[in-house]
């Protein structure tokens, strides 16, 4: 695979938001112009000002970070400046371990909005979704507070709780959840066969350092079934993002050749292009790919390449619609700085920032939680009519027949009743997920058009 990045540059994205970050050695930021400097004396003055006349002491380390956090505040909501434990923390969370509550968060139009919650979570388990917008946390106002401030407020020991408060379409009032912090451990690869062991089903929760390498054993296991793959369904729904590089991979294990993703910005060092190489395993069962708002970052270049190169059909709700690029630099002091640098493209050159993937098949999520079954009724047949015509002859063998018929009415009926109880679950898990149920049905749909198609073709051509 050819990957034309500068060396030492590491692509992640961020597990408190969407994005795809470049982490680079920091180097000795130099003024470029007189009149910079000229602003610096400015801030020098204010600063001295503030120590010698402000009512209270001040830390000059507590104003210098106030001030560059409203310096990247000016900017975009991506670009921010991360505290010495926060930094740590960001260097842990794409190990897949941290304590919190599970959620994925960024600044929507200057509110604190969820992007995703993680599976198997405190926030998952409380039915926090996508797009939910947090007004406040401990009763604190998140007006104004920054996106890193607003996470650490939701970290904490495992065992202690954390209320936030939420605010959601179909909501009158604000509504408070309370959810005690975990120690968060994410297994970013899930799978499993579906409709008689033929169609494989792949969950990524998101993009961790061993993605990559879990999703290709995962690959090998679903195929080496006893029956072949007639279809894949890659579920990426809810997927915040997270490693770049790994996001790439899981593309290339369902591509021959061409662009994957690509980079711009203001200088060359940060335009990148990836590119697919050939497979050692053919890959040519049909694909689906899952997605809803809370798939980001990552996800939507998967989705999005898996699109542009005709190599999957897209379900769901638009993604989120991030973008952007942001390089992480490492500081003196043991913080870091997080600077939007460029945006990244698909490989039809779309820009997905602020409006998303946009599906090939729109089906929208569940949005009743907790279907509750429905009575399946059984056909009514001609002989379950009152007054029906009989027989205009019966054979010698009728009274026989109906004799044997009717010792096997108990029988019947409990072939039935079972019959009911498989229906009522498919039309549950139906109802519980249309998104998987629809991809699946279109993968069953795809390969018995297929077959119809080989058997139509003249005999000599199936050779």
């Amino acid at each position: 695979m050819q990957r034309n990045r500068p060396k030492g540059i590491l692509i992640i994205a961020a597990m408190t938001a969407p994005l795809v970050w470049l982490i680079v050695q920091s180097g000795t930021l130099r003024a470029q112009t007189d009149e910079m400097y000229k602003k610096l004396r400015v801030f020098s003055d204010v600063l001295s000002i503030i120590q010698k006349n402000y009512v209270e002491d001040t830390k000059p380390e507590d104003l210098i970070y106030g001030a560059i956090n409203g310096m990247l505040r000016t900017l975009d909501p991506h670009s921010s400046f991360m505290l010495p434990d926060m930094y740590k923390e960001l260097q842990v969370e794409t190990k897949g371990s941290f304590g919190g509550i599970g959620i994925e968060i960024s600044m929507k139009k200057g509110i604190l909005t969820i992007v995703s919650p993680i599976e198997d979570t405190p926030a998952y388990r409380a039915g926090l979704k996508a797009e939910d917008k947090i007004i406040s946390i401990d009763k604190e106002s998140t007006e104004n507070m920054t996106l890193l401030d607003a996470v650490k407020k939701m970290r904490g020991p495992a065992g202690t709780d954390v209320t936030i408060a939420i605010i959601r379409e179909g909501f009158f009032e604000p509504k408070d959840f309370i959810l005690t912090r975990e120690t968060i451990r994410i297994k970013s690869v899930k799978f499993k066969l579906l409709e008689d062991n033929t169609i494989g089903y792949i969950r990524l929760s998101q993009f961790q350092e061993n993605t990559g390498q879990e999703f290709s054993k995962a690959l090998d296991e679903l195929e080496g079934g006893e029956k072949a793959l007639e279809g894949l369904v890659l579920d990426l729904r809810n997927n915040p993002g997270g490693l770049l590089d790994q996001a790439v991979t899981v593309c290339d294990e369902f591509l021959e050749d061409g662009l994957i993703v690509y980079t711009k910005g203001r200088i060359s060092g940060q335009e990148m292009r990836f590119t697919a190489h050939p497979n050692k395993k053919e890959r040519s069962y049909p694909m689906i790919v899952l997605v809803n708002a809370g798939s980001a970052s990552g996800s939507e270049i998967v989705a999005g390449a898996l699109q542009d190169q005709h190599r999957a059909v897209v379900l769901g709700t638009t993604t989120f619609g991030k973008a952007s690029v942001q390089t992480i630099i490492p500081l003196d002091d043991g913080s870091g700085l997080r600077l939007t640098t460029a945006l990244y493209y698909t490989p039809n050159g779309r820009s997905i920032q602020a409006t998303g993937i946009v599906p090939d098949v729109i089906v929208k999520d569940k949005t009743v939680h907790g279907a509750v079954d429905k009575k399946v009724i059984p056909f009514i047949k001609e002989k379950d009519l009152k007054g029906h015509f009989e027989p205009a002859e019966k054979s010698e063998d009728t009274g026989a027949l109906e004799e044997r018929e009717r010792e096997r009415e108990p029988e019947q009926a409990q072939q039935q009743d079972q019959e009911e109880e498989e229906q009522a679950q498919q039309q549950k898990e139906e109802e519980d997920d249309p998104q998987l149920t629809r991809a699946t049905q279109l993968l069953k749909s795809w390969h018995i058009f297929k077959n119809m198609d080989i058997q139509n073709q003249p005999a000599a051509d199936r050779s």
